[in-house]
């Protein structure tokens, strides 16, 4: 869909604060484990599936990267079978990657995997203004897009998961229980706000305040691609 509102001050007040809040709350919700749940996990070796899987839902429900990703992804979705049908599709891509990034020990950089998770949140915040039909005249499939960066978005969550050196023992069970985490995660995540969203889409307010919540989607994903960039730049290769 693509948008040609203008920018209106009701409904995007709520968007703007909370994008606002998402960003000061800086690592606290980010995909980094938190110290007293590495401890733990490195004082219990063996399988600890109920860790992991609370480990997973954590990261997922406080993953601000992921919350806007799946945000800009449902925000003109109006039918549950496509909620479901590109939930499917992230999950699918970010499980593989996750997957396969901690069992086959596939180092990829964090700083630059999250530069390009920040990369897709304002691909999505393109998308939904219409930028690709008028700048180029061509609408990606947004099933493979959505695909894709789920494939990024599990690489990110594997990178933090191998900061934690996990034993062998119980390793497979543990990551197959922690990648049910996130998906239970998701599930609460995504429920949530396709509820908020459609109650704000039934508002007067929210045809009016569109472009100025895309635009502020835009702007988050670039602010996390520069922050990771620069990670990247001033302190060398994670």
């Amino acid at each position: 869909m693509r948008l040609t509102c203008r920018l209106g001050p009701g409904g995007s007040v709520s968007v703007v604060l909370g994008l606002a809040l998402a960003l000061l709350a800086g690592p606290t919700l980010a995909h980094g484990v938190a110290d007293k749940d590495a401890a733990f996990i490195q004082a219990h070796p063996g399988p600890q599936i109920a860790a992991f899987i609370y480990l997973g839902a954590k990261h997922m429900v406080t993953g601000y990267d992921h919350l806007l990703f799946l945000a800009g992804v449902i925000f003109f979705l109006r039918r549950l079978r496509d909620v479901a049908l590109y939930a499917t599709l992230f999950s699918l891509g970010h499980s593989l990657t996750l997957l396969t990034g901690v069992l086959a020990r596939i180092q990829v950089d964090p700083f630059l995997v999250d530069a390009v998770i920040g990369l897709s949140v304002v691909w999505k915040a393109l998308d939904n203004l219409g930028a690709f039909p008028a700048l180029f005249g061509v609408q990606p499939d947004n099933r493979l897009v959505v695909a894709g960066f789920g494939l990024a978005h599990g690489f990110g969550l594997a990178t933090k998961l191998q900061d934690l050196r996990l034993s062998a023992d119980g390793l497979v069970e543990n990551i197959l229980a922690f990648n049910l985490g996130v998906e239970l995660g998701q599930v609460l995540s995504l429920s949530l706000l396709v509820l908020l969203i459609a109650a704000w889409r039934a508002t007067r307010a929210f045809r009016p305040a569109a472009v100025a919540a895309n635009v502020l989607l835009m702007t988050a994903g670039l602010l996390l691609t520069g922050t990771q960039l620069a990670g990247y730049a001033f302190q060398g290769p994670a």
